[in-house]
């Protein structure tokens, strides 16, 4: 690079390997200021839908919609906008989905009816999922191949951390301000990032034409399915026909994808076998982190008789293990598989999840935070080694759509968990709690399983693999 772009980190198209510095760090840190807006929002409303639900004289069923809007609305808009990302430029939608995140939170924050909030948080959900679908393009964009597992860890415990810390920090809000503040506090952080994005990486868009029928098939059955999954408890016949309905379209969608170069939903992609594998793990692991975190604050109120204040001591143990055990499984990236690490964190956090749901009723705190810290200690682990499989294997032509599909199946797997808890309490109401913790364990394993299959491939002798190990990322 010439010293006259060195001194201009803003202009060019910066590294052919990553960004220079310092523009390097401007540009994590407007990423990691999305991200932190975007994760939040899912979760942090649900401390205040009853104040909301009273304020605006809707009944709590109703009320619910209120997170509903935004979660359907970033699941079914991910894998379409990661297509457009590609098409026409990361800067230019990433510069896009902030404008309307930033609009729609003062939208949400001013709202004074039910019916203005869903439709506002519709918006939102929609600003978010541009962002969501750029995040994993971007990072392999922004750090060299060399730092490519230090950029996921970062990602990763951001998300992670941020995931549950949500109804956390929007109880903290509540008890200091009215719930507009739940909103209205996105748009500082929304115009600091805004004026950061210039610092983003100049990725150009490819021009090709739009598939406005696979974009219509998958918002269909994204949401469809989603919508399935919440009602196949309450209403199963319903739930199972709009589940059926999903996969329908889903078939559609995959057939009409296969003769495609670089198919909206990316079946290109899952044909490479360490994306494939790490999708799967992936999917499972995040069932498993959010049907534990559904469930145990009942299993702590209602099992082991915890008040609020040390509920939230208890439930703090987990991402804290999880932010602190990112970095260290970004180091051994380099040294190990990512078969080998995921294993290890399934396992922990598998364990974690048993020695939980084992606990007698009058269990001390120290024995709850030992599970706590097992389970946060291996979704930490999981993630960071998990991811940079899926990125990196994937070629950085199709790194925008690796990025989507990585926050999709992430959203997915969240969602399943959510209804698996919701299945468990049908089943018992008494037993619930603790059902729920096995279903946790349960998907743990299952991710556990995928990286065992996933080492047995890797000691298959070269020529008796179908795809590349993806103990590193390709280029």
């Amino acid at each position: 690079m010439s010293a006259a772009s060195q001194q201009n980190p803003v202009g060019g198209q910066g590294h052919a390997d990553g960004l220079p510095l310092p523009r390097r760090r401007w540009a994590v840190a407007t990423l990691l200021l999305a991200m932190t807006m975007a994760v939040l929002d899912a979760s942090i409303a649900n401390v205040a839908l009853p104040t909301i639900a009273v304020d605006l004289d809707a009944s709590p069923a109703a009320a619910v919609w209120i997170v509903n809007a935004y979660n359907v609305t970033v699941v079914a808009m991910l894998l379409p906008l990661s297509s457009v990302a590609e098409r026409v430029g990361f800067k230019r939608m990433f510069v896009i989905g902030l404008s309307l995140f930033t609009l729609a939170s003062l939208a949400c924050a001013l709202s004074r009816s039910l019916e203005a909030l869903t439709l506002s948080r519709i918006a939102q959900g929609l600003g978010a999922a541009v962002l969501m679908s750029l995040f994993g393009g971007l990072v392999r964009h922004i750090y060299p191949t060399r730092m490519l597992a230090r950029g996921i860890s970062i990602n990763a415990m951001t998300v992670g951390v941020m995931s549950v810390l949500g109804p956390t920090i929007g109880a903290a809000i509540l008890s200091v301000a009215q719930w507009p503040w739940i909103f209205a506090v996105n748009l500082p952080v929304g115009l600091v990032a805004l004026r950061c994005a210039r610092f983003l990486p100049d990725v150009p868009g490819t021009g090709a034409r739009f598939d406005w029928a696979s974009a219509l098939l998958c918002m269909v059955g994204m949401s469809l399915f989603i919508l399935g999954i919440d009602y196949l408890v309450a209403e199963p016949v319903r739930g199972l026909g709009l589940v059926a309905a999903a996969a329908a379209a889903a078939w559609f969608l995959v057939r009409r994808a296969r003769g495609q170069t670089a198919p909206l939903v990316p079946v290109d992609l899952l044909r490479i076998k360490p994306v494939a594998y790490a999708v799967g793990a992936s999917a499972c692991s995040f069932a498993a982190q959010m049907s534990a975190f559904v469930s145990l604050p009942f299993y702590l109120q209602h099992v082991l008789g915890r008040d609020h204040l040390s509920m939230g001591f208890l439930l703090g143990m987990w991402p804290v293990a999880a932010a602190a055990m990112a970095p260290v499984s970004a180091r051994l990236c380099e040294r190990y598989s990512a078969a080998q690490l995921c294993a290890a964190g399934a396992a922990a956090m598998a364990a974690g999840l048993a020695w939980l749901a084992a606990l007698p009723p009058d269990a001390g705190n120290a024995a709850i935070v030992v599970g706590m810290l097992l389970g946060g200690i291996g979704f930490g682990f999981f993630q960071t080694p998990n991811n940079r499989a899926m990125l990196g294997s994937a070629p950085r032509s199709r790194a925008g759509a690796a990025g989507g599909m990585q926050a999709t199946t992430r959203v997915f797997g969240q969602s399943f968990g959510t209804a698996l808890v919701a299945a468990a309490f049908w089943l018992s109401r008494e037993q619930g709690p603790t059902l729920a913790l096995i279903f946790s364990m349960g998907c743990a394993l299952m991710a556990l399983a995928v990286n065992a299959v996933r080492i047995h491939r890797d000691r298959l002798p070269a020529a008796a693999r179908p795809a590349k190990s993806d103990k590193g990322p390709s280029s």
